[in-house]
Formats: C-alpha cells, structure tokens, sequence
C-alpha cells in the first residue's frame, strides 16, 4: 500500500484534531457524561471510522478496505476489555465521577502515542524478519490461553510494577485537590490519588499496546491501516465506556470470546510466515478473519445476555493473563 508522508501528515493532523475537539467540547469541564451524551458521541466517532475506511477501500481496493475494517473491528473488541480495567482502576482508586473523562481522555493520548511507537518497531521487523510473524503468535497465543485460565478473575492495579514503584518514592495524599495532581498539605507538595491513577492508565495502555498491537497485524501487515484502525478505536473508547458502564458487568463470556480471537490471530500469523516459507501451508485469507472475528463476538454478545437472563446474579470479571497477587497481601500503592 502506497501511503505518502503527505496522507500521513494529513491524517495525523486529523487524529491531534478529533483529540483537541473531544478536549475543548466535552473533557474541558468536568462534568458527569450522560447516556445520551456518550451515545451521540460513540455514533460520531464510530461514523468518522467507518468513513474512513469507506474512503480506503474507495481509492486503495476493497483488499485494503476489508483489512482495515478487520483490524477496526480487532481493535474495537479489545478495547471493550480496557474498559473493564479502566473501571476497576477507577474504582479502586474511588475517582469522582466528574474527573472520569478527564481520566480517560489522558489514557487515551498516551495509548495513542505508545501504540504509535509500537506500530513502527513491529512494521520494522516484520520488515526485516519473518518470523517476526511466529514471534507475534506467540505471544497472541500465549495471551489468549492466559486469558482463558483466568477468564473469571479481576486484575489488581496494585499488582503493576510501574504503579507500586512510583507510590515508593512519590509522596501521595489520599484526598484528592480537584483536577489537580499535585497539592500541598502541611507546607509539603505531594501527588494526588489522580496522578496515580494516570500512572495506572498509562502504564496498562502500555500492556495493551503488546497484545492489541500483534494482534492488528495479525489481520492486515499495513502499518498505516494498523495506526489508523488502532487511533480511531481509541478515539471512540472515552465515549464508550459511559455508554457501556453499566453493561459490563452483563458481558460474562467476553474474556472468553477474547481470549479465542487472540489464539485464533495468533495461529493465523503462525501460519501465514509458514506460507511465506513454503506456499503449501494453507493460510487464513484476512475475509474469513473477518467473519470469524464478528461471528464469535455476536456469539459472545448472545451467550452472554442468555447467561445473565438464567442468572442475573452473576457478573462479568475482566479477565487477567497472570495469577493474580492474593488478596490478603498489602497494597504497596495504598497512598498513605
């Protein structure tokens, strides 16, 4: 796919817009997002996705249009998982609801930059190496099966390296100073509760990017349609996580769901570097990653509302890919 540095400037300048619109329009005030606040913006930014894609498949080919939408749809998924993070993160931390936008709007910048980051090196050596290709499944296939062994668990934000080195040697408050990540109490400039909040955002972002990132390149090798599938599922996660709030905790089987498209894109990039190898080795065509995709996340959706309809008791966990640390430990990040 021919990209030139001017389309690529044009749309990075697009995406910096959208991100400076959703800031000036919505984040600037802190407010508690509606339903139908966060329904009108989810439609505009799924609308601005679909758009786009309409005008790469119009100008690049209906190959290219069905990668991107592939990679959307990926992208799309997975994210709803960060979502169920995001409010154990927030919960944990018992952010105030006016301060959630602000929150997430961040994570949502600097998930763009990691990824971006993360998007060239896996462009580069795939480029380069191969078998990049297996290294990629691999760790896809590692993740799904983590995922599906502890499918019915929460992760702890307390457990994140980054997380409990920082509340180490930062000093924190436990009261939080509005917006504010920093305050003073008894003549003494301390962190707020917020700024390790962004500290847990950015740094989960930063583990996301290592899954969602192969797993986009599992459906589409394009590094511009991998940044832009990735960007304008990000854009749209601020205004779906008001709008799927409450709903998440009906969503019982998505772990499940998840952790079967990562192994499944997993085992296609294992299979597509045996086909570059040796073009006998049969690989999955990116069209019927794009129906299976979609039909195990209706699957999922539908097995989930039967599930809650027959035990309305139970509630959806997010899902982690390593043994959690048990609760009766301390939590290092506890402020003070």
């Amino acid at each position: 796919m021919d990209v030139t540095l001017g389309v690529w400037a044009a749309t990075l300048l697009g995406i910096v817009a959208l991100v400076v619109l959703d800031f000036v329009t919505v984040s600037r005030t802190p407010h508690e997002v509606s339903f139908r606040e966060a329904a009108l913006w989810s439609v505009f930014y799924i609308g601005v996705a679909v758009a786009f894609g309409a005008g790469v498949w119009l100008v690049a080919g209906s190959g290219y249009g069905t990668e991107y939408f592939a990679a959307y749809l990926v992208e799309k998924s997975l994210s709803v998982d960060n979502l169920f993070v995001f409010v154990i993160i927030l919960g944990q931390f018992a952010v105030p609801a006016i301060y959630h936008q602000r929150v997430l709007l961040v994570g949502v910048v600097l998930a763009l930059v990691f990824r971006a980051v993360f998007i060239a090196i896996g462009a580069a050596a795939l480029a380069a190496f191969a078998f990049t290709f297996v290294v990629f499944g691999a760790i896809l296939i590692w993740t799904g099966i983590g995922l599906l062994r502890h499918k019915d668990e929460d992760p702890n934000p307390q457990d994140n390296l980054v997380v409990r080195q920082v509340s180490r040697i930062v000093p924190l408050t436990d009261q939080y100073d509005g917006a504010r990540l920093s305050t003073h109490v008894d003549g003494r400039r301390v962190a707020t509760p917020l700024f390790l909040v962004m500290i847990a955002i950015g740094s989960t972002d930063l583990l996301f990017a290592l899954d969602s990132i192969p797993a986009t390149f599992g459906v589409t090798q394009e590094a511009f349609l991998v940044f832009t599938a990735n960007a304008f599922a990000l854009l749209g996660l601020r205004a779906l996580y008001f709008l799927l709030k409450g709903l998440l905790d009906k969503l019982v089987y998505l772990s499940l769901g998840l952790s079967v498209i990562l192994i499944f894109i997993g085992v296609k990039l294992v299979l597509l570097w045996g086909h570059e190898v040796n073009p006998s080795v049969p690989h999955i065509e990116t069209t019927t990653s794009l129906l299976v995709i979609l039909g195990i996340l209706v699957i999922t959706a539908v097995a989930s509302a039967i599930a809650v309809r027959r035990d309305p008791e139970r509630i959806a966990h997010a899902g982690t890919v390593t043994e959690p640390r048990p609760a009766t430990e301390p939590d290092p990040g506890q402020a003070p």
